[in-house]
């Protein structure tokens, strides 16, 4: 397979989760390296992007942080459709929290992109002391529904840039270009310096 030195891709990426999974968190860690002991609940979605480098190529993610609260669940397809990624994330101190996590993964198989990389992510992973969900459970689970599964804690920040890197690695590079109906515009200066004349 041919590679081009340089490509880029722009992939769209959702969280989902129950309230205070810490998705908003996971994001604000990846996205700004911050961490809030006390984040306020997300409200409908929140946008984010970040860009990364690898294998000698640049994804550009456009992230979706979605509310958690039920009262929200009717708009996340509005989200997810389009979705080249999906990071369903779990509190490995809830078992709710995993319950509900198992929830949007059955709603992804269903009704998300086909070709979708799905990660599950059991976040709060420093509070090990009060852990409800186990490694083990959480990755047998990932295996058997084709997700990967890492555990992560916005509060130390293990794993969080993993996490979105191994998106960024599993996602599809050969995706054929959507061009709309109508007018090709060709970027002149990413074709190198040749000088164009008018009538020549």
């Amino acid at each position: 397979m041919a590679a081009t030195a340089h490509n880029n891709l722009n992939a769209k990426l959702v969280l989902l989760g129950d309230m205070g999974a810490g998705k908003s968190s996971l994001v604000i860690r990846f996205v700004k390296g911050q961490f809030l002991e006390f984040q306020e609940s997300t409200i409908g979605a929140a946008f984010f992007s970040s860009t990364v480098s690898v294998n000698n190529s640049t994804v550009k993610f456009e992230i979706w942080d979605t509310a958690g609260q039920e009262r929200y669940h009717s708009l996340a397809p509005m989200y997810y459709r389009g979705a080249a990624a999906a990071i369903i994330v779990y509190d490995i101190t809830s078992t709710d929290s995993f319950v509900r996590a198992k929830k949007w993964v059955q709603e992804l198989q269903k009704q998300g992109n086909p070709n979708m990389v799905m990660a599950l992510a059991g976040n709060k992973a420093d509070l090990e002391d009060k852990r409800k969900v186990t490694a083990e459970e959480a990755r047998l689970y990932a295996e058997e529904n084709g997700l990967f599964f890492m555990e992560t804690s916005a509060k130390t920040a293990v794993n969080v840039n993993d996490i979105f890197y191994e998106i960024a690695k599993r996602l599809p590079r050969a995706q054929p270009a959507q061009n709309p109906a109508g007018m090709v515009l060709i970027d002149r200066t990413a074709e190198g310096s040749r000088t164009a004349s008018c009538c020549s």
